[in-house]
């Protein structure tokens, strides 16, 4: 924007310039003719005064003689037919000529703005070089080229370096938003003394937006984790009063059935609950104090010799595809295990048996990937988004077991180790993946 305004500002500068540069060489080159031709008039005067033809030869030869014929030009045509002076005019195919008097008529160059009148019965003529009238274009191309070059220069590279200064801060302003876009609520733009009074104002509207934004979601994260915390007890004392009315109850009764969905439902109430107060301890940023080095390969190969059996025994099919020497990364080695498992789970517990399971670790450009893909039904990419939402469920995993958070806790952990969770089609299927 300050690059095309300045640009703007130049060419209405420079058109304005130029016009008043143009209109002022027009009225002093009108006014340099007219002097010349008062001149012309006023010598022409001075020749009337001669009493005869003779006299005004006379004259003429006197003035031509102390002339310089590159800028004065006299020529008299007597009554008889002489020509008197230091020139003459001729005319041919291609207009009016000056030509000298002597043996080779050699021709004046240049222009002349000449007066030509009867004198004392004879054909007078004076011209006067327009040497100065020429002259005077070069001195206002001269002016145009040290006034009006220099100052549009000037006003590019300011605007130049005005428009890079601002690109930087609209640069910090658009990371600070990508920050928050991906989920980091503390990112606040650092606006300086030197911005510009609109990119402060709009630093600090995004400032005081992201802080109500933060504090929202703190307090939402806050209310979930105190549910989930108070809620906690009582669940885990109606669960020990059904396991105490379980052992009074008839084995095989329909009073037993009854308690065991009883049970299972609770254990699903409690599982929700638990994985809330793990989200909220994610998100609160605590785990980092436990960052250490974690080797990614060996986990992936402890995690896929655990979930074997698993996927063996509902007609999966898992694998390991791990890059070696792959660099250990600083983070949680407990939580990646849990988003891992929770990716593993997902795709035993969505896809139909017979389904191939792929666990990979790949290191390229400085950057280290971990995903799970599978080639089963995958997710649509309008729904890839709000899976990611608390509590989401898909209408066809809807009769599945699971609460809807795992994934949440998949980009919670990730966000927590400053890594980029990816959902793409793996045509077909499903690959989720974890960028480092």
């Amino acid at each position: 924007m300050p690059l095309r305004l300045a640009l703007v500002l130049v060419l209405l500068f420079s058109t304005i310039s130029l016009l008043s540069l143009g209109a002022s060489y027009a009225v002093t080159q009108s006014s340099f003719e007219e002097g010349m031709r008062a001149d012309l008039a006023q010598d022409l005067a001075g020749f009337r005064a001669a009493p005869n033809a003779a006299a005004v030869a006379l004259l003429v030869e006197a003035e031509s003689r102390e002339a310089d014929p590159r800028r004065l030009i006299l020529s008299y045509v007597s009554p008889r037919g002489r020509i008197y002076g230091n020139g003459a005019i001729a005319r041919d195919d291609e207009g009016y000529h000056i030509v000298s008097l002597d043996a080779e008529r050699a021709q004046y160059p240049g222009s002349y703005l000449s007066l030509t009148d009867s004198v004392r019965g004879g054909l007078l003529t004076i011209a006067r070089s327009r040497a100065e009238l020429v002259a005077l274009r070069g001195v206002f191309l001269n002016i145009l080229l040290v006034s009006l070059l220099p100052t549009m220069l000037i006003a590019l590279s300011g605007g130049l370096y005005l428009a890079r200064r601002s690109k930087r801060h609209v640069e910090v302003i658009g990371s600070t938003l990508d920050q928050l876009t991906n989920g980091d609520l503390g990112a606040r733009v650092a606006v300086a003394p030197g911005w510009s009074d609109d990119l402060s104002r709009i630093g600090v509207k995004v400032n005081q937006m992201a802080k109500a934004q933060e504090s929202s979601v703190a307090a939402l994260r806050q209310v979930s984790s105190d549910i989930a915390h108070d809620l906690k007890t009582p669940i885990q004392r109606v669960s020990v009063y059904l396991d105490d009315l379980a052992r009074q109850i008839p084995p095989e009764s329909e009073q037993e059935a009854l308690i065991g969905r009883a049970q299972d439902e609770l254990a699903r109430i409690a599982s929700v609950f638990q994985s809330l107060l793990q989200l909220a301890q994610v998100e609160s940023g605590s785990p980092k104090a436990r960052f250490a080095p974690v080797d990614l390969e060996a986990l992936c190969q402890t995690l896929a010799e655990v979930y074997e059996p698993a996927a063996s025994q509902t007609g999966h099919r898992l694998s390991c595809d791990v890059s070696r020497e792959t660099p250990r990364i600083e983070g949680d080695r407990d939580l990646v295990a849990q988003a891992l498992s929770n990716l593993i789970e997902n795709s035993l517990r969505h896809t139909p048996p017979g389904t191939e399971i792929v666990l990979g670790l790949a290191h390229e450009n400085g950057r280290i990937r971990l995903s799970v893909c599978d080639d089963g039904p995958g997710i649509p990419a309008e729904e890839r988004e709000k899976v990611l939402q608390r509590l989401y469920r898909l209408d066809r995993s809807r009769n599945t077991p699971g609460n809807g958070l795992g994934l949440s806790l998949v980009q919670s952990v990730a966000q927590l180790h400053g890594a980029e969770l990816i959902l793409a089609d793996n045509a077909p299927g499903l690959c989720v993946s974890l960028t480092f």
